[in-house]
């Protein structure tokens, strides 16, 4: 049989990216590695999974090929497999330093590279510094995206990897910022490592020591929420720390493609966009409703502190707490009930529908209320002054059908399982909308080690589709998907 590759790749380019990705893991935990040897802590769990990570990277690069356009099967496939397997590589380090069984390891690490923020960690004094902040290490490689990293990194990825890019970007289109992948995905990671900069020198500023400000910068602009505290943001006692979180969360939950424009050339891009003016007016509207419900005739100010922090960590699927919401009244956990199917912008490092999607389904619904009374109206949906295509209106569409019956299902199962319907619900919504704390016995203090297992394992697949929009995922089960194609 022969060994030649065939001149197109097909079937090589998913192996290659993987074994790329997996290459670069290597190499980041040969970093922290040396980082947990500088602390003296123990070093196994980051040496194992720099010599695993390897292993299975050199077959899958001698394997691959670099394709200079692969399919789109091939280039959901290379997504899926990603956005699985990476997470349990990384997952080691949970199990050999942290004393994690394998299914709360693999929960850890799903949740840290989907950004969720979600902690199957009961005990926080089982970690050690180097472990903390290799789990926000992980959110901030997911918030950006693997994918558009390393094909930033590599230039025979360029013009393969604009499928990879627009399959794992959020939202229904695929603006571009230049012409080319590459470019773009330098241009992106530019806005994002600086923010990334700047929100750690605020928080260290305000008082974090710089270790904590590293750390929850990491998990800030990720909008994953992971922190080393286990009462997260209320363990600071910091109102200047709270408002640094709350610019950066706000910040991490908007398109970061608009905010290079607004940054470079367009100051007024911003208020421009018809998503970013639906989010904003969100934020303070959610905001003014919380504030009045925690207000207790007492000073306004704290009220109004508190209401943003949580509101805007909510929207933006970040999940940081700076109070117990989960002992709130039931107004004010309504309200940020309701934020966790909404989520952030497009194109941002939120999780989530996306602002732009329930713009969509909002004027597509106006319209049909209108064709109720004029039939023969045309009424195209509308985005500011842009007419949205019918197929991305039926694409989201689908979405949210999708998305909407997964998280049915979750809670149907945890429910069956004996979880109360509260925990159940919320759970359900806080993983699949990668938000990390609901209500009850998975709010912001508690962890979800009580789960029950198979509950655990469920909604680790939930934060897994949620991350790559649910519909990348059910294709695998579409009889299309099995059916080989023909060779050209």
């Amino acid at each position: 049989m022969s060994t030649t590759r065939p001149a197109n790749g097909r079937g090589r380019f998913a192996p290659y990216a993987l074994g790329t990705c997996l290459l670069g893991l290597a190499a980041t935990m040969v970093v922290f590695s040396g980082y947990a040897a500088l602390l003296t802590e123990p070093v196994l769990g980051f040496v194992t999974t720099a010599f695993l990570a390897l292993g299975l990277s050199v077959p899958l690069l001698r394997f691959g090929h670099a394709t200079k356009e692969p399919g789109r099967r091939e280039a959901l496939l290379a997504v899926l497999l990603i956005w699985s397997i990476v997470p349990a590589v990384g997952a080691v380090p949970f199990v050999v330093t942290g004393g994690m069984s394998p299914l709360n390891a693999l929960f850890e690490s799903m949740s840290a590279f989907t950004t969720t923020g979600a902690t199957a960690l009961a005990d926080f004094g089982a970690f050690t510094t180097s472990l903390f902040m290799w789990r926000a290490a992980a959110q901030w490689i997911g918030g950006i995206g693997i994918i558009v990293i390393f094909v930033s990194l590599f230039p025979h990825l360029a013009i393969a990897g604009r499928q990879l890019f627009f399959t794992e970007a959020p939202g229904p289109t695929e603006e571009r910022l230049t012409p080319k992948l590459r470019h773009t995905a330098i241009t992106l990671l530019t806005v994002y490592g600086g923010l990334t900069a700047a929100c750690t020198l605020a928080y260290w500023a305000a008082g974090m020591s710089l270790t904590q400000a590293v750390s929850h910068s990491f998990s800030t602009l990720s909008a994953g929420g992971f922190s080393s505290e286990a009462t997260s943001f209320l363990a600071f006692e910091s109102r200047a720390v709270e408002w640094v979180g709350i610019v950066f969360m706000f910040l991490a939950g908007v398109n970061f493609a608009l905010q290079y424009r607004a940054y470079t050339r367009r100051p007024r891009a911003l208020l421009a966009d018809a998503e970013f003016r639906a989010y904003l007016l969100t934020v303070l509207a959610a905001s003014v409703a919380v504030a009045y419900f925690l207000w207790n005739g007492g000073g306004i100010g704290e009220a109004v502190r508190t209401a943003i922090f949580q509101v805007v960590s909510v929207i933006t699927t970040t999940g940081y707490a700076s109070a117990d919401f989960a002992l709130w009244g039931p107004p004010a956990q309504i309200v940020l009930v309701a934020l966790m199917f909404v989520g952030g912008s497009a194109g941002s490092a939120a999780g989530g529908v996306k602002v732009v999607r329930w713009l969509i389904v909002l004027r597509q619904s106006s319209g049909e209320v209108r064709r109720a009374l004029h039939p023969r109206a045309v009424l195209p949906v509308r985005l500011g002054s842009q007419v949205v295509p019918d197929a991305v209106v039926r694409s989201v569409a689908a979405f949210i059908t999708l998305y909407v019956l997964l998280f049915a299902l979750s809670t149907a199962v945890l429910a069956m399982l004996g979880t109360d319907l509260v925990t159940s619900f919320t759970a359900a919504i806080a993983c699949l909308g990668n938000i990390g704390p609901g209500l009850a016995e998975v709010g912001p203090m508690e962890s979800f080690a009580e789960l029950p297992a198979l509950g655990r394992a469920v909604l680790t697949f939930d934060m897994y589709a949620g991350r790559l929009e649910v519909v990348t995922v059910f294709a695998v089960l579409t009889r299309d998907w099995w059916r080989v194609p023909p060779r050209r």
